[in-house]
């Protein structure tokens, strides 16, 4: 944010320092003479910082309480870069009817960082003129810095009735907006710092960011370029603009951007990180990791880097690594560090008749979270389960509005500061918060490092362990981690029976059709797996099929073909492979209603390894396309198997790729048996504990009351 760089106004007016200062002056006793500080004030005016300071403190030696000459001393000192703060507190004791002096003081604490202290000198200053724009903007800036957007707006509000021509404050009180995920005001707010300045390069910025956000990625692209015809050199809209080009699926001009902009700013962390996400949409897995690590290198403590870096080891983690442990560790030390007052007692009663459940997730809507949290909501018994939500993103849909009257109350996070949100937390006497994200977007792990809750836990959103020694527990199944596996978990596991997932059917999907080999005379296999998915063990096991049934087709169907640049370079590894082009048929992603509808030309899915699906074999199941699928060690990489041995599908697991190449043959050769399985596995699959929300939610009703009674 904004900040005002320029000498201080040292009366307050914004006046020179004669006119404005001199009855206040002349009103003091045993005060320096006009013609004593006549000299100083020109030396001010004219910015000799270096001869105002030696002047004011030669005066100070002789006028040792003379205020003005402090403040005189402050602002040298603060110009040259010396350490002004004595000298100015030192103002603020002398001066303390003077709202300059504490506004002073103020900035020169938010500069430090001492941010409440710096809020507590703005208020001051407002007190005696409570009309001073200046100090609540910078108040404004203060609360937001400290994650207090909702006050932050409120002071820029204040501040723009006094001044509604601070194009600054318009683009301080959008930023605020946005974070509060208010984000069509946010863009009224940069609107309206442009029509006041043009040519101003962070509200461009900001604006830009805010249409990303609203998916107007077009205008966004328009924004950067115009920050860029302003300043070329600005490496934040290089950085930006790659966002907007991602979005766009111009992935080569988002390389490009991101690399221009470190460039510019070799050390700017953000660009490696953003560069590594679309790395990973190549499918350069290996490039991506390597990208973050240089990203933490340069920034240790980047949580959003360290989480990236987590979450991708998972697409190559078979089994998990002492690397991969110690990094999650590393990150949970870090996160721990930064709650600097974690919670040790809580408001909770200690012997409730029903627990009060705290969810928090950046994904209470249609995404795979979402999906597998509908059906059992809806059974958890409110006799026993007092559920809030606490949503992390603003994003919401028609699933956010059917989940939402099944929460007691939903008190959203985003905008709120990791503090500020675990003492919101807190204050709401939960038992046990289960946070559903994990490493993914959108977390706020480093809020559970604070343990606004006595008891807490991870599920469902992630698939390894967290790191976050203030996380308790891990829920799982024992078929995705094995006893012997417990070691790879920072959390202890807690095991629920038959499984950890419970799918919600999706609404409005067609009934299942006949095997589509039937009619066609040819197989046709299924992926709709993201890029980063399909490894070169992935790729060899697919060629070796295909050319084992040259005749077989796959429809492969992922988001990132709507990019010509990724299709270009994943049809170049697959002829790499050997992989017949003729054979496969590349899709983007479309509508879930056409997504669902498409399994009908579908035959049997192949599933990824070591990162399966999870929530595409749930729905393929439902529309009676079974996946083949390869079991690792690891949680993820089991995820398969348990999702098939739960409904009975012990025979779709295999434990190597050349079973997973043999069976995949095999299976083809019994097209009625293969028919007969298609046609009745809706309703086998129904009967099974992975859709029997009823069951599934007793068994974790059982789960977290376990917990809480069994907590130190």
């Amino acid at each position: 944010m904004n900040s005002r760089r320029n000498a201080p106004c040292i009366c307050g007016s914004g006046k020179k320092f004669k006119k404005c200062c001199e009855k206040k002056k002349n009103r003091r006793s045993a005060s320096p003479s006009d013609v004593e500080f006549n000299p100083l004030v020109n030396l001010y005016n004219l910015g000799r910082y270096s001869e105002l300071e030696r002047g004011s403190r030669s005066l100070i030696e002789q006028f040792p309480d003379a205020g003005l000459a402090w403040k005189l001393l402050s602002v040298a000192l603060l110009m040259q870069g010396k350490a002004a703060l004595p000298a100015f507190q030192k103002t603020v004791l002398l001066m303390p009817g003077d709202a300059q002096a504490h506004f002073n003081l103020g900035s020169v604490l938010k500069n430090l960082g001492r941010l409440e202290e710096a809020i507590a000198c703005f208020r001051r200053a407002l007190k005696i003129n409570p009309a001073y724009s200046e100090a609540l903007s910078n108040m404004g800036s203060a609360q937001s810095d400290l994650g207090k957007f909702t006050e932050a707006v409120a002071s820029f509000s204040r501040a723009l009735k006094v001044a509604p021509n601070s194009a600054i404050a318009h683009n301080n009180m959008g930023i605020s907006l946005r974070k509060l995920g208010k984000t069509v005001e946010a863009v009224n707010s940069f609107n309206c710092a442009l029509k006041l300045n043009s040519g101003y390069v962070e509200a461009i910025n900001n604006l830009g960011n805010a249409q990303i956000d609203l998916g107007q990625f077009s205008e966004a692209k328009d924004c950067f370029e115009r920050v860029l015809a302003i300043d070329p050199g600005n490496a934040a809209a290089y950085c930006n603009l790659g966002n907007a080009q991602t979005e766009l699926g111009a992935l080569n001009e988002a390389v490009d951007c991101f690399r221009h902009a470190l460039t510019i700013n070799p050390r700017f962390s953000k660009a490696l990180n953003n560069l590594a996400n679309v790395q990973c949409d190549f499918g350069q897995l290996d490039n991506a990791i390597e990208s973050i690590r240089q990203a933490l290198k340069i920034d240790p403590e980047f949580p959003t880097a360290f989480s990236s870096l987590l979450f991708l080891q998972n697409y190559s983690a078979a089994h998990i690594s002492p690397s991969f442990l110690e990094d999650a560790d590393q990150y949970g030390q870090m996160v721990t560090k930064k709650a600097l007052s974690p919670f040790t007692s809580w408001r909770c009663a200690a012997s409730p008749e029903r627990l009060r459940v705290g969810i928090v997730s950046g994904d209470l809507r249609a995404h795979p979270v979402g999906y597998f949290l509908e059906g059992l909501l809806a059974q958890i018994d409110p006799t026993k389960i007092e559920l809030i939500a606490y949503p992390t993103h603003p994003k919401s849909d028609e699933l956010t509005d059917r989940i939402k009257p099944l929460f007691s109350s939903c008190k959203p996070l985003f905008g709120q500061s990791d503090q500020a949100a675990a003492e919101l937390i807190q204050g709401d006497a939960v038992h046990v918060l289960i946070d559903l994200s994990g490493h993914s977007i959108h977390n706020r792990l480093p809020v559970f490092a604070w343990k606004p809750a006595p008891v807490q836990v991870s599920w469902l959103g992630y698939f390894a362990t967290t790191g976050v020694k203030e996380i308790d527990y891990l829920l799982a199944d024992k078929i995705c981690v094995p006893e012997e596996r417990q070691g790879d978990f920072s959390e202890k596991v807690w095991y629920l029976p038959d499984t950890r997932l419970c799918f919600t059917p999706p609404e409005g999907a067609s009934t299942v059709v006949t095997l589509p080999a039937l009619k066609n005379g040819f197989i046709t296999f299924g992926c709709f797996q993201v890029l980063a998915k399909v490894n070169d063990e992935v790729l060899d096991a697919w060629s070796k099929i295909l050319s084992a049934l040259p005749d077989a087709r796959l429809r492969w169907q992922c988001k990132q073909f709507a990019s010509a640049d990724v299709v270009e370079k994943v049809t170049q590894r697959m002829q790499q492979h050997g992989i017949n082009l003729e054979q496969v048929d590349m899709y983007e992603a479309i509508s879930r209603e056409a997504y669902l509808m498409s399994h009908s030309n579908i035959d049997m899915i192949l599933d990824t390894f070591p990162y399966p699906g999870g929530t595409t074999t749930c729905e393929a199941l439902w529309m009676g396309v079974p996946t083949l699928t390869l079991a690792g060690e690891a949680l993820l990489a089991k995820q398969g198997e348990s999702i098939n041995r739960v409904v009975g599908l012990d025979e779709w697991v295999v434990s190597s790729a050349a079973d997973y190449i043999e069976k995949a043959v095999t299976l083809t050769n019994d097209l009625p048996r293969l028919a007969a399985l298609r046609s009745g596995l809706r309703e086998q699959i129904s009967s099974s504990p992975l859709f029997d929300s009823a069951r599934f939610s007793r068994n974790l009703e059982n789960a977290l009351w376990g917990m809480w009674q069994g907590r130190a």
